[in-house]
């Protein structure tokens, strides 16, 4: 068993982990997890446990899981937006075939607000990326320009 099991641990917190070092190699033959630091994943921080000083190797294997984690996160949330709209979309059919109307009336309004909010960031934040677009090509456009005028 112990040759199957992974060098360290990472018990997954709020921000990060607590990190462990995985120990099957014990007189006792137990297997025993020994804390060695702690990690977050918001502002990259790996700070050692109690006193034990970390290797270069046990930094680059927390670094790496830190990586991965983070991919990982980015993946779920965009997954979560995803799934969100097959959501919306179910609703949508719900609404149309099967609600009643006290159903509707207890949702109408919390639907209605949610869905105004998310509309107005979403057209903002589109018109935001179009208008950097459109700096972006007069940019360009302005270049061309201001050196046949020179």
């Amino acid at each position: 068993m112990a040759g199957d099991l992974p060098e360290f641990y990472f018990r997954i917190r709020e921000n990060g982990a607590a990190v462990f070092r995985v120990d099957a190699e014990n007189r006792q033959r137990r297997l025993e997890l020994d804390q060695i630091a702690l990690a977050n994943i918001r502002n990259g921080e790996i700070r050692p446990h109690g006193g034990h000083v970390l290797t270069d190797a046990e930094t680059a294997a927390i670094t790496d899981w830190m990586a991965a984690r983070r991919r990982l996160l980015a993946a779920r949330d965009i997954d979560d937006i995803h799934r969100a709209v097959d959501y919306l979309n179910l609703t949508t059919q719900w609404v149309q075939s099967k609600a009643t109307d006290e159903q509707l009336e207890d949702v109408t309004d919390a639907l209605l607000l949610a869905m105004h909010d998310l509309r107005s960031l979403l057209v903002r934040k589109k018109s935001d990326r179009l208008g950097k677009d459109a700096g972006k090509d007069s940019g360009k456009d302005s270049g061309k320009d201001s050196g046949k005028d020179g």
